[in-house]
């Protein structure tokens, strides 16, 4: 088994995939014509967004939206930069607001954490060395 897709729910897949488009470079793969489902490409693991009216179809039972809580959800998405600061700061232009500023932890890696307008939870992270 391996990881293929990580999907998260959001108001407006567009809005999603242009934000992450225009806040981390990343390269829109597929926007369905109902704008209900797309992805980016990520590299062998896709992200995905697809829209709340989905998952209501999927979980008739109601699910947890990110955009309606005034905290982060328990679990984020980890991106990996070169350069986290400059990511950052382009993140935060982009629409994206603070939580947690660029610092080094004690293991040499530089991390920060930025929450997206669609309410999801990133962590801007350097490589780990070794």
């Amino acid at each position: 088994m391996k990881l293929g897709y990580v999907i998260i729910y959001v108001p407006d897949v567009a809005a999603s995939l242009t934000f992450y488009e225009t806040a981390f470079g990343l390269e829109r793969r597929f926007l369905h014509e109902s704008g209900s489902y797309g992805d980016l490409a990520t590299g062998e693991t896709t992200l995905a967004f697809a829209s709340h009216a989905l998952a209501s179809s999927t979980f008739p039972e109601g699910h947890v939206q990110a955009s309606g809580s005034s905290r982060p959800l328990g679990m984020e998405i980890a991106l990996v930069s070169p350069d986290v600061r400059t990511a950052h700061a382009k993140a935060l232009a982009a629409g994206a607001v603070e939580l947690v500023k660029p610092a080094e932890k004690p293991w040499g890696q530089v991390v920060s954490y930025v929450r997206c307008p669609a309410g999801t939870l990133i962590e801007l992270c350097s490589p780990m060395e070794g």
